[in-house]
């Protein structure tokens, strides 16, 4: 899957404060997400992500 930095990702499941969309800030072998409701960020494995990404919103899109 080619998820790229500043990508925003629409999560299938809720973070807990409600938002589904996260910001990519770093990729590789994991992530660094930024939760766009409560700004919380998080690091969570690749394969993990992958398994729970609904839609990929790109910038330029």
């Amino acid at each position: 899957m080619d998820v790229q930095v500043g990508d925003r990702l629409q999560m299938k499941k809720n973070h807990p404060c409600g938002s589904r969309e996260f910001l990519v800030l770093r990729a590789g072998m994991d992530f660094k997400l930024r939760c766009t409701g409560c700004g919380r960020e998080v690091m969570v494995s690749r394969r993990k992500i992958e398994k729970n990404i609904k839609k990929i919103i790109r910038e330029g899109e």
